[in-house]
């Protein structure tokens, strides 16, 4: 194999969310729980969403699964991103290797956690994740270990969930960690511990919201949230500099639309008029 083979600008499958962030738009993301093919992908696409949270955390999603439906997200312009079930769950590599483009740790608490996930995420000198021969997002082709290593480093989405008291007082620490790209807030939980199960409109969450923005803005990464589903509140983040949100699940979206379907045609006379 020549030199030149080896050495050639590698054909990186684009992250469209990091591009779009990047660029200073936001990057709107659906919770995957219930979908169980490439199908989801496609709607993801069709309803105007950059990224897809394939849920390890919280629904029964298997690995086959999570790469069938990434290898299909390229297609339509989505980014697959996985939220694994914890700092030690031992396929985070092996997913990022089948062609996840990102990574999410739920329910960081420490600066130390976040700084193990970046290891675990990011090659040399940034991690120590190991190597192999081959990677999807690079197309198969045959690049440089160096060079493959360094553009997947670079398009490698890694995100840090907050979702407690103790992540909240280590924001700062852990917005600081080299190689975190967002830190993402993690509503439902984080208002469980407070004792404010569901209270989003809490000032002390949107007090919490505003130190997330300012700790983003000063250790240059992308703020994020996720829980909160009122459609003001996420124009607000949005606007105040937010950049990488959940808009709903595929699950919250069918029973929602569901639910609105069966309501109207129940309310309907059941007569038939003149």
């Amino acid at each position: 194999m020549s030199g030149a083979s080896l050495n050639r600008a590698p054909r990186m499958i684009e992250n469209a969310a990091l591009q779009r962030m990047r660029a200073d738009a936001p990057a709107l993301g659906m919770q995957v729980r219930l979908g169980r093919s490439g199908e989801v992908a496609a709607l993801a696409a069709a309803t105007g969403h950059d990224w897809l949270m394939l849920d390890l955390q919280h629904s029964g999603i298997d690995i086959a699964t999570v790469v069938e439906i990434s290898l299909c997200a390229y297609g339509f312009g989505v980014t697959p991103v996985v939220r694994v079930g914890g700092p030690d769950h031992p396929d985070t590599v092996r997913l990022l290797d089948a062609g996840v483009m990102g990574m999410i740790l739920p329910d960081t608490r420490t600066e130390a956690q976040a700084q193990a996930f970046v290891r675990t995420c990011r090659f040399p000198p940034l991690g120590t994740r190991s190597v192999t021969t081959g990677y999807v997002t690079l197309g198969y082709e045959p690049l440089h270990i160096a060079t493959a290593a360094e553009v997947l480093n670079r398009e490698t989405l890694v995100v840090c969930m907050i979702e407690s008291v103790q992540g909240v007082e280590a924001l700062e620490r852990i917005a600081a960690v080299e190689g975190v790209d967002v830190i993402h807030l993690g509503c439902n939980d984080l208002l469980m511990e407070m004792g404010q199960p569901g209270d989003f409109a809490s000032p002390d969450l949107a007090a919490i919201v505003e130190r997330l923005l300012a700790a983003c803005q000063r250790h240059g990464k992308f703020a994020g949230m996720g829980g909160d589903r009122d459609v003001a509140r996420q124009r607000r983040f949005l606007q105040a500099g937010g950049r990488f949100l959940t808009t709903d699940s595929d699950l919250g979206f069918l029973r929602a639309a569901a639910r609105g379907k069966t309501d109207a045609l129940r309310a309907a006379p059941t007569e038939a008029g003149p």
